[in-house]
């Protein structure tokens, strides 16, 4: 079992920049994919990134180029940064554990209480 703390988010403008970060509890941690989702309002849940045990890295389309996602084995760490930022990144995002990647949030178990990130034009 795994318990998912984030932080980071708030209120930026177009083309700026921002990094979420996702703490994890456990010394399993390694074990777990760590990915991150969205969710815009009256939108459904989407994949965004995620990161397996090993490093390899998975990317939406929408933010393939502009993302980037990175995990700290040692402080049990998962980050998001987030360049170019665009209005319609706008969501409430939130990082997911489970043991493989899944691009559907109902295949992960784990997920943090979620913070908004919001793109002003």
């Amino acid at each position: 079992q795994v318990q998912l703390v984030q932080s980071g988010g708030g209120l930026v403008q177009a083309g700026d920049s921002l990094r979420l970060s996702c703490a994890a509890s456990g010394r399993t941690f390694t074990r777990y994919v760590i990915a991150w989702f969205r969710q815009a309002p009256g939108k459904e849940r989407e994949f965004v990134t995620a990161i397996d045990q090993t490093g390899i890295t998975r990317y939406s389309d929408s933010v393939k180029g502009r993302f980037t996602i990175s995990r700290d084995n040692a402080n049990y760490m998962v980050y998001l940064q987030m360049n170019s930022l665009k209005p319609e990144d706008t969501a409430v995002y939130l990082c997911a554990a489970d043991y493989g990647i899944y691009y559907r949030d109902y295949e992960y178990d784990y997920w943090s209480q979620g913070t908004q990130v919001t793109v002003s034009s």
